[in-house]
């Protein structure tokens, strides 16, 4: 036991373990000329007396603190706590602390990292924002130091560094991919050697790619910063905004949002860093990850290296990161309306009818979706839905769906209903899980927000040999990822040229493969009128809307009538477009209800359990199957049976798969 009321001492350690005094100052600063079996024998003696050595005579006799300083320009960023928290860990299990310093202002870094310096035993440089001279000239007089996020010239020195041009090319490449064109930078700091390098980079690959513009606004680099800037970012007319970072990003998703500006269909925003919370922005941000690289823990091992081994000039150098693209739900194609269409008084010559007729039609394979092109141009997309928020339901949908003038027939993700995706077959309730996405209707509490979210997976996609039919395994999956549906589902593209427009033939026939289904609606269980789930097309706001059915015209007369057709006529100005949906009775068998809204928002479908649940027992079918057509023109109901009369007649062909069975 210690004697006196001071503690356990080194003397008292080394009379427990037989051993002398510098015996037991050997084992316990880590030297590995001691016998293990002593070492341990000295670990144990410790142990039991609870001895504490007396850290300033060890630093007095070792010329060590034991502590480095991690010298940063602003504690609230996430992506700077990432790093001192990796850099932390990773030294601690080495037995060193780490002391932190904020350096708010340019002219402050240099006094601080020498005054930091003087304490410790080498620093950490974070993204420091002074003159390369003075950097050089610090470097050379504080080491060992290592510098993250920026490179000097001074010698005996290690640059961790992340490869912005990589990162950059990554995002530029996925907004590229959805047709933009037009891209707007939100510049960081001017100090920052961050913001100039990922500047260049932009600037780089925009030079390089014809047809592509960058134009930049400054920004900042905290949320606030993006939060001020967002009204510049709508006034440049860009279709795709690229944030400094997540932070800016966030604020101007924000300030986005205020405005009612629908993200991504109005545009686009990216970021850059990856932290964690980009997880959780809304929409959940699309950025490239450098957080995950664990900057911080590399920075430690080679500052370790430098410590232990001062003179050894391998333990110099750069490092080079390379960070990943993450894809959210912040990104998506590009908006109709700055597509290039074609000129408006094609559509008054003789000729508009014969030149629509030639123009090549088909489905192009675009990475995982698929584009619907007419000479050229698109008319929709085929997009799998993978990146959807689980909340969502994912799914995949057609978005956009343009008519041949490039006007805009679909929206996703709109701020009033965040689960509205284009065009997709999305279901409230099938065996207690929701394809719906958001809330689910329960009897007694309302809309209520559960964790029943299913998703519906593309397990196989082909075109038939003309190009016009894309075919679709999709399985859907319960909230728990177990098996309830199989859906075989054909989209098949065709012209209407006598009366300018283009359509898709809707066919999908949903197998209960694996128990007996049962589908509801919130109708079915004390929701009046409340009876959506089928075939469902969410359309964008415009200056008027008026829905035709066979028996008149209005929302009240629409919703939940059985007219063997439905027409949406959009005003925009002085211009219109129609939407006209048929259910295909010869081979459906049957007319659903048809579910309308048409005041508080455009979303219009059929509806598979308006008044009653609808059961598919196991081993049988459920077809839905219905044509829809756009038109550039307002079209009217007598107008109906000539364009039903000039759509494809479908067939029953389900092709046999070598996907699920």
């Amino acid at each position: 036991m210690p004697r006196g009321g001071g503690g356990p001492t080194i003397t008292q350690v080394a009379e427990a373990a037989g051993v002398s005094r510098a015996t037991v100052s050997r084992v316990l600063n880590g030297r590995t000329s001691v016998d293990p079996s002593i070492g341990l024998r000295v670990k144990e003696a410790a142990q039991k007396l609870q001895y504490r050595p007396n850290l300033t005579a060890r630093n007095l006799s070792t010329g060590r603190t034991l502590t480095v300083a991690l010298v940063v320009p602003d504690l609230g960023n996430p992506m700077f706590q990432a790093i001192l928290r990796g850099l932390s860990r990773s030294a601690e299990a080495d037995g060193y602390s780490v002391l932190v310093a904020e350096a708010s202002s340019p002219e402050r870094e240099e006094s601080i990292a020498r005054e930091a310096r003087r304490r410790c035993d080498a620093v950490v440089l974070v993204s420091p924002r002074m003159d390369d001279l003075v950097l050089d000239e610090l470097v050379s007089t504080i080491a060992p130091v290592v510098l993250v996020n920026r490179r000097t010239t001074a010698g005996r020195a290690t640059t961790i560094s992340i490869d912005y041009a990589g990162g950059m090319t990554q995002l530029v490449r996925h907004l590229e991919a959805f047709g933009h064109r037009d891209l707007l930078y939100v510049a960081g700091p001017p100090r920052s050697a961050a913001n100039r390098a990922r500047l260049t980079a932009l600037n780089s690959l925009v030079d390089a790619s014809p047809g592509t513009t960058l134009r930049s606004i400054h920004g900042g680099s905290t949320m606030s910063d993006g939060y001020e800037v967002a009204e510049q970012v709508l006034e440049s007319g860009a279709t795709a905004v690229l944030g400094f970072n997540d932070l800016t990003a966030f604020g101007i998703l924000a300030r986005l949002n205020e405005f009612g500006v629908n993200v991504p269909g109005d545009l686009s925003v990216t970021g850059f860093d990856g932290i964690e919370l980009s997880r959780f922005a809304v929409p959940r941000l699309t950025t490239v990850g450098q957080e995950q690289l664990d900057p911080g823990a590399v920075a430690w091992t080679r500052l370790r290296d430098h410590i232990e081994s001062p003179g050894a000039d391998e333990t110099f150098g750069d490092v080079l990161l390379e960070p990943q693209l993450i894809v959210g739900d912040s990104t998506g194609r590009v908006p109709p309306s700055r597509v290039p269409v074609p000129d408006h008084a094609d559509a008054l010559s003789g000729a508009y009818d014969a030149d629509l007729a030639k123009k090549p039609l088909g489905w192009v394979r675009e990475g995982r979706d698929w584009t619907l092109l007419h000479g050229g141009t698109l008319l929709t997309a085929a997009v799998t839905g993978a990146s959807m928020a689980p909340v969502h339901s994912p799914r995949p949908h057609l978005h956009p769906v343009r008519s041949l003038h490039g006007r805009a027939l679909t929206v996703t993700n709109p701020v009033d209903h965040r689960h509205h995706f284009g065009l997709s077959l999305a279901l409230p309730d099938v065996n207690g899980t929701t394809y719906w996405g958001g809330r689910t209707f329960v009897e007694g509490r309302g809309s209520t927000l559960l964790a029943n979210q299913g998703v519906q997976e593309i397990r196989e996609t082909e075109t038939a040999e003309t190009g016009r039919d894309l075919r679709s395994v999709v399985r859907w999956l319960d909230h728990d990822g177990r098996d309830v549906l199989l859906e075989r589902r054909r989209l098949r593209a065709f012209v209407l040229p006598e009366h300018y427009g283009w359509g898709l033939a809707w066919r999908s026939r949903l197998y209960a493969d694996t128990a007996d289904v049962r589908l509801t609606s919130p109708a079915n269980r004390g929701r009046l009128g409340a009876g959506y789930g089928g075939l469902f097309w969410r359309l964008p706001d415009a200056d008027e809307t008026r829905i035709l059915v066979e028996d008149g015209h209005g929302e009240s007369i629409a919703h939940g009538s059985t007219s063997p057709f439905l027409v949406v006529q959009r005003r925009h100005g002085n211009e219109w477009t129609s939407l006209v949906l048929v259910q295909d009775i010869r081979t459906q068998s049957r007319v659903d209800p048809w579910f309308v809204r048409a005041s508080d928002y455009v979303g219009i479908g059929t509806s598979l359990a308006w008044s009653a649940p609808r059961d598919i027992p196991r081993g049988a079918h459920l077809d839905v199957r219905v044509h829809a057509a756009v038109f550039d023109h307002p079209v009217t109901a007598d107008e109906v049976p000539a364009i039903v009369g000039a759509m494809p007649v479908s067939d029953d062909e389900f092709p046999a798969s070598s996907g699920d069975s």
